[in-house]
């Protein structure tokens, strides 16, 4: 047992104790990757949590910023024999860090700006207004050329915004139709309905190909997972309280989510409400209903594609193999479709440094990380790297425009999208 009592309620202090300081996670942690050091890995963060806990450690600057630092991938829960729940530590570590620590301003107004406008799309469609209209006028390379190179930064992670977001499409008909067909949502998030609005639809129009009904949720709001990773307890709880009462009674068979970091919060509300009056039953059968656009799709009907003769390479978004365990299905659902060869990527679950909005609070680090795994991309020679999370895709794809790479970065849905789309161009041809 512990020698020292905790003093303060940082973290579920007995989870401390399931870590056995075998070393393991070490390798599988991006930053200690990067920074070699012990308190830039899973190890050493329990270790300054369970300090801190106990007393005998003060929340100072560095280590503040070694808890900053993580970036929450969970890789080294994958890689633990311990079954350590480094995820809830690491998200309650940072409420605490919120709470009791004075950050520099520049730090302060990074992560206020991120928190007061990327959950919720009005905010996000308002600000970004002005630069569809740049865009249009194709002046926004001239933009970032005027921009401090921090804002630059942030600009240059943004995806193009004219002719992917915002479509206000009805769900696409298909197989689905049939009267005992499951029944299918799609969560669409906050920062992704703004900006990859096209990655929903394509997640809509394959999972009815592939016999699905279907159907859109009510207003839906953020899945919470950005508060999570930055601290803010509270709001996420509000945001997961608001969700579970709308897909409760949507009444749907499966949830799905085309980022894989909101896929993993939701799945992750029966814990996180357990405590709730009102909703502790509710929101695990919620969280139960959550799958990947990959197994649901292997799980259907087949739909007719037509063949895609190119070489792709698949990356793991974090919370996609380490928070849902979710691997082999999507490499499974790529090899099926005819054409298609498939490269396996080195370090493909290793984080791209996007991992919510890390990019944007640490961007050194995660610039890092971004070359690392564009180097690794371009290794493979892929015509295409798929993913199944738009923030990884607005990071890579930020590093390769950098490159001028002719590697294409595209989401899972989407890609199987065009091949379904090919094949419906290819009957109409013949009908004609």
């Amino acid at each position: 047992m512990a020698s020292h009592a905790p003093r303060s309620a940082i973290v579920d202090y007995e989870l401390l104790f399931d870590c056995v300081h075998c070393g393991l996670c070490l390798e599988a942690c991006p930053t200690y990757a990067l920074t070699r050091a012990e308190m830039d890995s899973p190890r050493g963060r329990i270790y300054l949590m369970k300090a801190l806990a106990e007393g005998r450690l003060e929340l100072d600057s560095d280590t503040a910023r070694h808890l900053d630092l993580c970036l929450g991938c969970r890789g080294c829960e994958t890689a633990c024999p311990s079954g350590v729940k480094y995820g809830r530590l690491i998200e309650d570590a940072r409420a605490f860090v919120e709470q009791k620590h004075q950050r520099g301003f520049v730090d302060r107004f990074r992560r206020a700006a991120v928190s007061a406008i990327f959950p919720f799309p009005a905010r996000m469609r308002l600000l970004l207004a002005p630069l569809r209209l740049v865009e249009r006028a194709g002046l926004r390379p001239a933009l970032a050329a005027l921009m401090p190179r921090a804002m630059r930064d942030w600009l240059d992670l943004l995806p193009p915004l004219n002719g992917r977001g915002e479509r206000a499409h009805a769900p696409a008909a298909g197989a689905a139709s049939a009267p005992d067909a499951r029944v299918v949502a799609v969560h669409r998030g906050c920062v992704a309905q703004v900006v990859a609005d096209s990655e929903n639809d394509a997640c809509e129009r394959v999972l009815s190909a592939s016999g699905y009904r279907v159907v859109r949720l009510g207003e839906t709001v953020c899945c919470g997972a950005l508060d999570l990773h930055c601290g803010n307890r509270e709001r996420a709880l509000a945001f997961a309280r608001r969700n579970v009462r709308i897909l409760a009674k949507s009444g749907v068979d499966a949830i799905v989510s085309a980022a894989s970091g909101c896929s993993t919060a939701i799945a992750e509300y029966g814990h996180l409400l357990r405590g709730d009056p009102e909703l502790a039953e509710a929101a695990p059968q919620v969280s139960a209903k959550v799958r990947d656009v990959s197994s649901l799709m292997l799980e259907g009907v087949r739909p007719r594609i037509c063949e895609m003769k190119c070489t792709v390479t698949f990356h793991d978004a974090c919370h996609l193999v380490h928070g849902l365990g979710v691997r082999e299905g999507p490499r499974e659902l790529l090899r099926s479709i005819p054409g298609v060869t498939i490269v396996e990527l080195p370090e493909s679950d290793m984080c791209c440094g996007s991992a919510g909005s890390y990019n944007l609070t640490e961007p050194e680090m995660a610039r890092m990380l971004a070359r690392r795994k564009a180097d690794n991309i371009e290794a493979t020679g892929a015509d295409y790297v798929v993913l199944a999370n738009p923030g990884c895709e607005f990071q890579i794809a930020a590093e390769l425009r950098r490159r001028k790479s002719k590697t294409r970065v595209i989401h899972l849905a989407e890609f199987v999208a065009m091949a379904l789309e090919g094949a419906e161009a290819g009957s109409s041809d013949a009908a004609r």
